[in-house]
Parts: C-alpha cells; structure tokens; sequence
C-alpha cells in the first residue's frame, strides 16, 4: 500500500471518528486530497473558526453596557479585537458565501438564500478547503454557509447541522403545527417571492439545560470532536502531525429569540432602554426593509410598528441569546484549555451581519444602513499580541488571506481582500481608505455602499443602465446613529463627489 496512502487511513484511524461523523469513503477522501496531505505548515497552528449568525458588535468587550458576555471578553483579552469591521452583505447567505470564499457579491453572485456557491463558482477553493488542501483535517458543525447551502468539499468528513429543538414549550410548539404567517428571510413579503415559513412566537424563555436548544448540541458536537481531533494535532513530531479546521456556527441570536431561563435572567427588562425610533431624516424609501423575517412570528403586526412592550421583550430575548451562545464559546474555550490545545490553536469569532433591534423603527438586518453592516471579528493566535484593539477599517473577504498568512499557508492572489496580519502586529499602521458593503432591492437595484473613516456613502443603482438614483451620505463622527442623510446639502456637493469617485473607483483603490 502507498505510505501517503497508509498514514492517511491511520490518521482516521486514531482519530477515532464515530457516533457524530458519518465518513465519507476513505478512497473518495484520499483521491481528491492525496496531494495536500504532504503540504502542511510549518508551524502547524490549529484553526477554531466560530461563526455567530446576527451578532450586533455589541459585547462587554465592544463597550456595550448591558451585556454579559464574559467569555467571549476573555477571548478578545487573549487576543486582537477590531472595532471596525464590515460585512460585504447583510444578510445570511450572502455574506457567508463571500467571507468562505474571499471574494465580493459581485463576484460570487450570491445576493440571496438559495443559490449554492458551486452554482455560480464551481470551481471556487473556499477558505475550509484551502485548509483541507494544505493538509488540515476540516470539520464543520453547524451553520457555516447559509443553511441548506453547506459545502461538502470543504470538509475532510460530512458536514453535520446537529440536532436541537427552535422551542421547547408546548405553546410555541403548538402554534408550529397549527401555522401561521407566512414570509421569508430576505426582508420581503411571501407574496412577492413565493418563499412561505410557518413561525411561532418570537422569544421563548424555558427553564432547560443549554443542550434543550440547538446551540447547546452543537456545543456538545464540537467538544467530541475536539477531542477526536487532538491526538493527532497534538503528536510531537512535527512531521507527523495534522493540524485542525474546525468551523463551528452557531444558530442565536437568530430569531426566535430562544434561550434557556437563566440566561433571561442575567437582564433586567425595566432597565433596557427603547431604541431610537425615528428614520433618518431625508432617508429614501428603498433604504428601508419592511423586515418580513420578523412580521413572520406570531404577535408581530402585519404593519406598523412593534409596541412598547413587544419592543423591550424582543431586546431582553436577543441579549439572552447573546449570552446563551458566549456561554457555548466558554465550554469551547475550556476544552481546549483543559486538552492544552490553546498554545496551537487560533480562535476566531465573527458574527455574519448587523441586526437592527427597534432602532428607526426597524428590525432585522437586508439593508446597506451602519447598524446591519458592521460587524464584530476578534482574532486570538497564541503567536501574536494580547488584548490589543484596532480601529482600522477591516472587512469580512480580510479572513481568507489573514488565516492563510497566520497559518503558513498560500495566500491565492484571486483573494478580494487583505490579510490584517500587519494590523495585528501594529493596530496604528495605516490601512484601508474604505470598507464596501451592498444590498439588493429585487432584481433590478442594487444599494452599493461605501465606509470611509468618517462617512457611510450609499447609491442605489440600476443594474442594467448603471444609472444613479437615490443616494445616502451620513457623517458617523457627528452623527454616529445615522439619524440624518446630509447627501443634499450644498456645502457637501464636493464631498458627495468624491465619495462617487471612490465609491466607482472601487476596494482595489481603497486597498493600503
């Protein structure tokens, strides 16, 4: 037998997969990964990459003053924190698409929840394979790409969503089977896309052990499979040993906003403060969505806005699942603690987009606005300084290139981003002019978005003519709320044009 042959079946061997991971076949493994077995870092850094779906940046470590969020603080102390970091789109599908594959939505051509990235790039290396093609064993638990869209390539054995429940309370489980209202995820109506979804009540509060809800399971998987993976990354002979890539995502603080009752009660709900409730001043129409993910759920109006009440219970729900999941990244962190993993291993924690709670009356995220845009990224390499913060302008498509170069690895030149490693050495090093964000509005428009160091400048564009209509320019140092679009004012004309300029110029100009 082939001895590159021989050690890859031995390394599945004493990794001992079983119960949660169903292998594919060996041979089909080997076939299509026989050459990047030998091709593996020198220094063979371990890769944990936690995903968060709908995480706000608002932590304890980001400033916020309600949260709890020790463990995830703990990480951004061990590591590097940046302050300013944006999505490429903000909605689910898309802006994983583009984070795994270094590349923007013009580029990937998702701009919805139901085209896979081998539809519209076959041939694409996502960021889970170029680690798997550098001798990595890659393992995905839980939503990486966007659900129903998971990449089977870019892992070393099947992916698996795990298994937990949305709600666990008989009411909520009983409105489930009767029905209800209909949308979809993309901030639309059903009628106008023909997508239907059957929701319960936004929030639930039980009094259940984290392992009730499907975060809680997924926590359990990942902890397996460290353990299954750590002999192997912890062999002493460099060249014998296989480093990891394990993608964890985790579901909240997605809606409904479920969680266990003592993560309700870290939060006082006559203490939260109701959001900002007007739109900006002189905003246009098609900035706005009409948040259908959220009209979805019971208790929600058809129309208007959301009350007082039902406004203040959806914020205490959303900040007990931000707890709930900084409790599954403390389990995560205490595994590889208590398997002496840490000192090989890179942590990195993002959350896919914004999410409005209230603020101008709006909700959810499917708009080009400051609030879905930016988003948190902490990066902890045991190689690398602690508890350092950047202010510098970093994107989501910053990742791909950034975990190669911490990990030894080739950085593709196709790559739309650019690596932050200089940042993480220097947090005051001069960097991008521009961060690049865009939204669509049906098939026609589309909302191309600009983050300068003081302004957000968004157009919304015709996709075929490439004619300019509605435009939006807010001034994030004196109005950091974006409470006013100061596009049409006569003293800004020249600002106006330069952010254009930029804007069409494009992320290559804006690169450092």
């Amino acid at each position: 037998m082939n001895n590159t042959r021989r050690d890859f079946l031995s390394q599945s061997a004493i990794l001992g997969i079983g119960s949660i991971f169903a292998l594919s076949p060996l041979e089909k493994i080997f076939a299509e990964n026989a050459a990047a077995f030998g091709a593996i870092a020198a220094r063979k850094k371990n890769v944990l990459f936690i995903a968060v779906d709908d995480l706000r940046p608002e932590l304890g470590c980001y400033g916020h003053p309600m949260i709890k969020s020790p463990n995830i603080d703990a990480l951004a102390a061990s590591g590097v924190l940046f302050e300013r970091t944006y999505c490429q789109q903000a909605v689910c599908g898309p802006t994983r698409a583009s984070l795994l594959t270094g590349k923007r939505p013009d580029t990937t051509k998702i701009y919805d929840l139901k085209t896979h990235i081998r539809t519209t790039m076959p041939d694409v290396v996502t960021l889970q394979q170029h680690f798997k093609n550098n001798g990595y064993f890659s393992v995905g638990i839980g939503k990486l790409f966007h659900v129903g869209l998971e990449d089977e390539a870019s892992y070393s054995i099947p992916h698996t969503n795990g298994k937990g429940a949305n709600y666990v309370l008989e009411s909520n489980l009983k409105l489930l089977k009767e029905g209800g209202k209909q949308t979809d995820d993309s901030g639309n109506n059903a009628e106008s896309t023909g997508a239907k979804r059957m929701r319960a009540h936004p929030t639930e509060c039980a009094d259940v052990p984290d392992e009730a809800y499907l975060d809680g399971n997924l926590t359990a998987l990942a902890i397996e499979s460290i353990n299954k993976l750590a002999p192997k990354a912890k062999v002493a002979s460099e060249k014998d040993r296989q480093p990891f890539f394990l993608g964890v995502g985790f579901r909240k603080p997605h809606l409904p906003f479920c969680a266990p009752k003592k993560y309700w009660d870290l939060y006082d709900r006559t203490k939260i403060p109701m959001p900002y409730p007007n739109r900006p001043k002189n905003a246009p129409e098609i900035a706005f969505s009409n948040w259908g993910e959220l009209r979805s759920y019971s208790d929600i109006p058809d129309v208007g806005p959301v009350d007082e009440a039902m406004t203040k219970e959806l914020i205490h729900g959303y900040y007990a699942c931000v707890s709930y999941t900084d409790a599954q990244v403390g389990k995560l962190m205490k595994e590889l603690d208590r398997l002496d993993l840490r000192k090989d291993t890179i942590v990195i924690i993002w959350g896919d987009h914004g999410w409005k709670l209230g603020e101008y009356s709006d909700w959810c995220k499917h708009t080009n606005f400051e609030l879905d845009t930016h988003v948190p990224m902490i990066i902890s390499d045991p190689d690398y300084p602690k508890g350092k913060r950047v202010n510098a302008l970093t994107e989501f498509v910053d990742i791909y290139p950034t975990l190669s170069e911490l990990c030894g690895l080739p950085v593709a030149k196709d790559l739309e981003g650019t690596s932050v490693v200089p940042l993480m050495n220097d947090p005051k090093k001069p960097w991008k002019k521009a961060a690049f964000s865009q939204y669509p509005r049906g098939k026609k428009i589309m909302g191309y978005s600009i983050r300068t160091d003081q302004y957000r400048y968004t157009e919304w564009i015709d996709v075929k003519t490439r004619e300019v209509g509605d435009k939006e320019l807010y001034d994030l140092t004196n109005d950091p709320l974006c409470k006013e679009s100061i596009v049409f004012k006569p003293e800004n004309k020249e600002l106006v044009e330069k952010l254009h300029n930029q804007l069409l110029a494009g992320w290559q100009k804006a690169k450092p």
